[in-house]
């Protein structure tokens, strides 16, 4: 994988880039070893199923039974989802070494939340769901007709003032600054076909419903944290639409910390997901 990172001006020191669950760059300036062992996961896993879709399947049912995972990973039963999630723990935990620390610090209502309560074990496997949506629909994807792409605000420049404007279905960047992320990312979607938008107020099931009654194949590329990615992908399979994602790399939003620190993507693996 080339190393270039979605930010080409300013971008936080690899020692201050901290998620709060989980950061696809722990000790590095850029995720690219975190996309080298996704990617291997991902095509070991499809290389010793017959069958994508319900590989796919059995990792998202797996993922649903949070209590259960712990302790089929310290069982001594040698089942399969035991081997799996022992292998995803000793590959993966090394980007997802805050989760413990946050669970244990959630209070109140923010307990019952299920995307602040994923345990490490679900990041795991969202991790490696989102990388096999990636190879089982990708070129659906890229084949599609209409392709839009829907970028989180907080990859914006937070110390410029946004001047995006919304279009349609929702807001587009108007590259006001150079040091923001939407603006690289947006600008390398255009180039591939892929038209961006900063998902502010669109109705993606709306979206999805006049895609299809005007008869138009539409895919979907999506960027966010990975519990919020793992959830919309899956939205996306509902309702027929091919998707792609690229997870943030790291979770830096208020909704995690109270307050926003710059975030970066993994341009090259957008990259490799654009190209035909």
């Amino acid at each position: 994988m080339r190393t270039i990172q979605a930010h080409a001006g300013r971008q936080p020191e690899p020692d201050s880039f901290e998620g709060k669950t989980y950061s696809l760059r722990p000790d590095a300036v850029f995720s690219d070893r975190y996309y080298e062992i996704i990617e291997q996961l991902s095509e070991t896993l499809l290389q010793s199923s017959p069958n994508p879709q319900t590989l796919l399947l059995d990792v998202q049912e797996l993922g649903k039974h949070k209590r259960a995972l712990r302790k089929l990973l310290t069982s001594d039963a040698g089942s399969p989802d035991t081997l799996l999630l022992r292998t995803l723990s000793s590959t993966l935990h090394p980007f997802t070494s805050g989760v413990e620390l946050h669970l244990r610090s959630l209070r109140g209502f923010d307990r019952w939340n299920r995307t602040l309560t994923m345990s490490e074990e679900q990041y795991h496997l969202a991790m490696v769901e989102i990388e096999l949506v990636n190879s089982i629909y990708g070129g659906q994807f890229r084949s599609c007709k209409k392709k839009f792409a829907f970028l989180p605000h907080c990859l914006r420049d937070l110390e410029a003032e946004c001047r995006s404007a919304q279009r349609d279905i929702d807001y587009v960047c108007k590259g006001c600054s150079d040091d923001c992320n939407v603006n690289h990312v947006s600008k390398t979607l255009r180039l591939h076909g892929v038209k961006p938008y900063v998902w502010m107020t669109a109705d993606l099931r709306s979206v999805f419903r006049k895609a299809h009654k005007e008869g138009n194949s539409l895919g979907v590329l999506g960027i966010a944290c990975v519990p919020e990615l793992v959830r919309g992908m899956r939205m996306c399979l509902r309702h027929g639409v091919p998707v792609v994602g690229i997870p943030l790399d790291a979770n830096r939003c208020a909704r995690w910390w109270g307050k926003f620190y710059w975030n970066t993507i993994n341009l090259a693996k957008l990259e490799d997901l654009l190209k035909d």
